[in-house]
């Protein structure tokens, strides 16, 4: 009796060792991991929350369900991040949504510039001038056999030819202008009664400084030909004289007979004047940021109204076609381009302008290549206003001059340190700016590529309307008391005056902007749309994945760890020993300055049965287990 007792003793505290080493082995430490891959893969699948993770160790024992679902389940992570690739092309595209806004405000009335479309005989330059027509004169005559009538009656004496400028006279010969045949008459005899008159162009002839290079600047239009010929020396001629100011010829009283705005009228504080090569006398009103004019109600009797004299007196006819005036409406602060926004005013007519305000307002930074104010821009500007698209062009093309002909083109602002293009210095500066303007159209300067728009910017649209003015049965007295008033005879009642309204068609102005159209927001909903769609799961099923990825690259580690260490222990002890046997399965001391061997087992403890859970010891009946 005494040795059962024993023996369940024995038993009993052989229970207690074993399950304080059971409690020891299920006590988890700060950092573990699994022993293998498949442990881990076994895990993930059956804990976590992710949608038909699950059904692979479910469905373990049919292999058919397990490749299905397997295919089923990588199949629909690669449609999750094909979408996902969708998303981030879709947000790194930068695209923007257009906001268009109606807004009712008072209204700041925008500049208005009027030119007289009539380059005048100024005093200064008034004999060169002379002597450019005379040799015109014979140009004509020669070329198309026309007799033209000039203003100065005395260059028809035989005298006043021999005091014709011999300067001027040696540098337009060698610009002369020239007929040429046309492309496909070339190879035929000048005499040849298949040419006639109409088929020859005409143009001038511009050679380098060594004459090795020339070429022909050829116009279809004999009109085009002259015009562009004289106008290239009117420009030389223009640039010799040392101070601009000379030609700041202003004749404000004689070119517009009246002025109102808001039916008050107008002084010489709300203009300003400055000169055109080719259109004149120019006035621009409103530009004056100290005190600008503002509209409160729209309508013809609300903005701008003008009376001028369209009759052309002392004006240069071969540089000048047209009649009337020249009216361009812009933004203060910005130069008035009337090359490019400009339009006529016919004489006779008066002319109702309605403008309707738009302003633009564009993202910039990656969503477009759009600047704030210029400052980003690598182009010089050479204007005292504003960023602008077209400064920063003219600005480019002027720079390029100077650097390339050594000289500046006339009809845009100086450069520090840089001079006027004038053949009396700059021999061959026409040969030079003619092949520059012909890479600047091509853009191989890059100017156009350089220069980008501005982020905001404000634009007038325009609508006009046109009537005779003054009429018929009124025309008699209007006239009188013009002459009255300005004290100037108008020898041409049909070509005398113009009248011009400028004023906003409605109170309302249209402002264009934009906004961001897929955000940070955006893009981790839409992200979360796709991954709820294709697995139902939440952020923290992301974090579950991460929490797989991390695991999968330390086990990784870890047996990449023990296989290097492996390789170490075994090239250690060396190849086994010939006539030992099983020697190699005993333990044997290494040798001295060999690494020490280490065993790595893992343990996996399997969940106790419910039998397990049962009290072990004597059982009730007194019986030995």
């Amino acid at each position: 009796g005494g040795s059962v007792k024993m023996s369940e003793g024995e038993k009993t505290m052989q229970w207690k060792q074993e399950e304080e080493q059971q409690q020891k082995e299920e006590q988890e430490g700060l950092i573990e991991f699994y022993s293998s891959y498949q442990e881990l893969f076994q895990f993930f699948c059956s804990n976590t929350t992710i949608h038909g993770a699950i059904r692979l160790v479910c469905s373990k024992k049919n292999k058919m369900k397990t490749a299905f679902w397997s295919v089923l389940f990588f199949l629909t992570f690669g449609l999750m991040y094909w979408q996902f690739g969708i998303l981030y092309r879709e947000y790194f595209s930068y695209p923007v949504n257009l906001n268009l806004n109606l807004n009712s405000d008072r209204l700041t009335f925008p500049a208005v510039t009027l030119c007289t479309l009539n380059p005048y005989r100024y005093s200064a330059i008034r004999k060169k001038l002379d002597e450019l027509d005379q040799i015109t004169h014979q140009t004509l005559l020669d070329l198309y056999d026309y007799n033209m009538s000039l203003s100065r009656s005395d260059w028809s004496e035989p005298a006043a030819q021999k005091r014709s400028s011999r300067s001027l006279l040696r540098h337009v010969q060698r610009h002369p202008l020239r007929r040429q045949k046309r492309d496909n008459l070339v190879n035929l005899p000048e005499n040849s009664p298949s040419v006639d008159k109409n088929d020859w162009k005409i143009g001038f002839v511009l050679c380098s400084e060594n004459n090795k290079d020339c070429f022909h600047q050829a116009y279809s239009s004999g009109v085009d030909a002259v015009r562009e010929w004289y106008s290239f020396h009117y420009i030389n001629i223009l640039a010799q004289m040392p101070d601009a100011k000379a030609l700041d010829e202003s004749d404000f009283e004689n070119f517009i007979y009246s002025c109102r705005f808001n039916e008050a009228s107008c002084d010489k504080a709300n203009y300003t004047h400055f000169h055109h090569p080719l259109y004149g006398n120019c006035y621009t009103f409103n530009d004056n940021s100290s005190s600008l004019w503002t509209s409160s109600l729209p309508g013809i009797n609300n903005g701008l109204s003008l009376v001028v004299r369209t009759e052309q007196n002392d004006f240069i006819p071969l540089l000048s076609t047209v009649t009337g005036a020249r009216v361009m409406v812009h933004d203060q602060n910005e130069p008035a381009f009337m090359d490019d926004g400009g339009f006529n005013v016919r004489p006779g007519i008066e002319t109702s302008i309605s403008m309707r305000k738009e302003m633009t307002m564009r993202l910039g930074g990656s969503y477009s290549d759009c600047t704030e104010d210029g400052s980003d821009v690598p182009v010089q500007n050479l204007y005292s206003s504003r960023y602008t698209e077209q400064v920063c062009i003219r600005s480019c093309f002027q720079l390029n001059m100077v650097e390339r002909c050594g000289c500046a083109y006339y009809f845009y602002p100086l450069p520090a340190g840089a001079a006027y293009c004038d053949y009396t210095k700059h021999i061959a500066w026409g040969y030079c700016y003619y092949k520059l303007l012909a890479e600047f159209k091509a853009d191989v300067l890059r100017c156009f590529h350089k220069c980008r728009k501005p982020c905001k910017m404000t634009q007038y649209q325009l609508s006009a309307g046109y009537s005779r003015w003054p009429s018929a049965v009124s025309e008699d007295w209007v006239f009188y008391v013009l002459s009255q008033q300005n004290k100037y005879n108008i020898t041409s009642k049909r070509n005398g005056v113009a009248k011009v309204n400028i004023f906003f068609e409605e109170w309302n102005y249209k402002t264009n902007g934009e906004s961001p159209a897929f955000t940070v927001v955006t893009l981790l909903s839409q992200l979360g749309n796709q991954w709820s769609l294709w697995f139902g799961s939440s952020v923290l099923s992301v974090m579950e994945l991460a929490e797989l990825i991390l695991d999968f690259i330390v086990i990784t580690f870890i047996l990449a760890l023990r296989w290097f260490r492996s390789r170490q222990q075994l090239s250690a002890l060396g190849p086994p020993q010939a006539g030992h046997g099983n020697a190699a399965c005993h333990a044997e001391a290494p040798p001295a300055g060999a690494p020490h061997r280490f065993t790595v087992e893992a343990v996996v403890t399997m969940l106790p049965s419910y039998n397990s859970l049962e009290p072990r010891g004597p059982s009730r009946d007194g019986g030995v287990e």
